[in-house]
């Protein structure tokens, strides 16, 4: 019971990460409205955090191990309550975009340290399920910043917003210190705090070798090509949908998705492995985008391509465990993970964009069939690398 307790605080933990988005994004309006004369700055509000990441996402993975998992959650969320409470202040347009990232720092550190901590925790018959459901964090926030974001607006604006989201960071920061075990504490030997100085020598080393390796980088590369689909098919895709149904599809879709990750991705996982459930996903998402062409309108190939991403979720976010024993390398993996994830977010949507603007509707096909394609692609010749590397001599 205290294991599944301490698994509900990190994904809960994981959403107020996943908030540091959904605060700007989902309310996005509201922030035009609040910065006036941001113009096309504005969009810097949302994707100043992703740059951090972009930038980050190993080094990140590198310095939680040393510092330790728990420490770092907890320096995270302090550090994000601080400055989202800054933020409630409503400063300049320019003190607003430094502080947004900044903000991309505690996010990163979130969620590199969290879901490694979580795997860490839990045993190896409990894990599929547990990484399953962090891999829902970020689709169950948008959902509540959707339903009560406009409550929240309406009740006091953007300020109480910020202000109830450093609340609610502060909370955690509270709480999980109560729940966590001190991972500094060695137990059967030092698990996963290397002593090595992170010189730039090191740094630019452990970059190769993450990237070299079939084991660390597959889940994160594989991640790449859901991220670069679903932010940009959630921006895009409801043009092309039936207008009559447009509204409510694209309310119904993405809690598809999660309760997909939730319920087949996790039966999927106690049957097979988790990279042949992502790749299950991807190419369960391009056929559901062939078939967007062959029946246009049905209502419910949408659905399926949004379950198939939740089998993306599931098996990503599984496999870093998985195919990962050490601690330090999961937390490698998560980072790697981290930094495709954010440049999925950066560079998906204008690629999809300039692709529908030059050939329209064939564009995104052509997005999402390819991309998706390469994202089964990466996994399975990556899983070929594994056996081989594996295989004796």
């Amino acid at each position: 019971m205290i294991t599944w307790v301490r698994v509900i605080a990190l994904f809960v933990t994981g959403m107020a990460a996943a908030a540091q988005f959904g605060k700007v994004s989902v309310l996005f309006p509201a922030w035009e409205a609040a910065y006036p004369q941001a113009g096309a700055a504005a969009g810097f509000l949302v994707s100043l955090v992703s740059l951090m990441g972009v930038l980050l996402g190993l080094l990140a993975g590198m310095v939680v191990t040393r510092m330790g998992f728990r420490r770092t959650l907890i320096g995270a969320l302090v550090l994000g309550a601080l400055v989202s409470g800054l933020q409630a202040l409503m400063p300049p347009l320019p003190v607003m975009l430094g502080l947004r990232a900044l903000e991309g720092l505690s996010h990163l550190a979130i969620v590199v340290a969290a879901p490694t901590l979580m795997a860490e925790i839990t045993s190896d018959r409990s894990r599929p399920l547990a990484m399953t459901l962090w891999g829902t964090y970020f689709g169950v926030t948008f959902a509540l910043y959707a339903a009560f974001g406009p409550l929240l607006l309406a009740a006091g604006g953007v300020p109480l917003v910020l202000g109830g989201h450093a609340g609610f960071l502060l909370l955690m920061a509270l709480v999980l210190p109560l729940l966590l075990p001190d991972d500094r504490r060695p137990r059967d030997g030092v698990v996963a705090h290397p002593g090595e100085p992170l010189t730039l020598s090191v740094i630019a080393r452990r970059h190769r070798e993450a990237y070299a390796s079939p084991f660390i980088a597959a889940p994160g590369l594989g991640w790449l090509f859901y991220a670069i689909n679903f932010v940009a098919l959630m921006t895009v895709l409801p043009s092309f949908l039936p207008e009559a149904t447009r509204e409510m599809q694209m309310t119904v879709l993405p809690l598809v998705g999660i309760v997909s990750a939730l319920t087949l991705g996790s039966l999927a996982l106690k049957l097979f492995r988790a990279v042949p459930v992502a790749v299950l996903g991807f190419l369960l998402a391009a056929l559901s985008v062939v078939l967007l062409v062959a029946l246009p309108g049905t209502v419910w190939v949408p659905a399926v391509l949004f379950i198939a991403m939740g089998f993306m979720q599931s098996g990503s976010f599984a496999a870093v465990p998985q195919i990962n024993a050490d601690p330090a390398d999961r937390a490698l993996s998560n980072g790697v993970l981290a930094q495709m994830g954010n440049l999925g977010n950066l560079t998906g949507t204008p690629i999809l964009l300039a692709m529908t603007g030059a050939m329209d509707f064939a564009g995104l096909v052509l997005f999402s069939v390819t991309l998706f394609g390469m994202g089964a692609v990466v996994h399975l010749v990556a899983a070929r690398m594994r056996a081989r590397s594996a295989a004796p001599a």
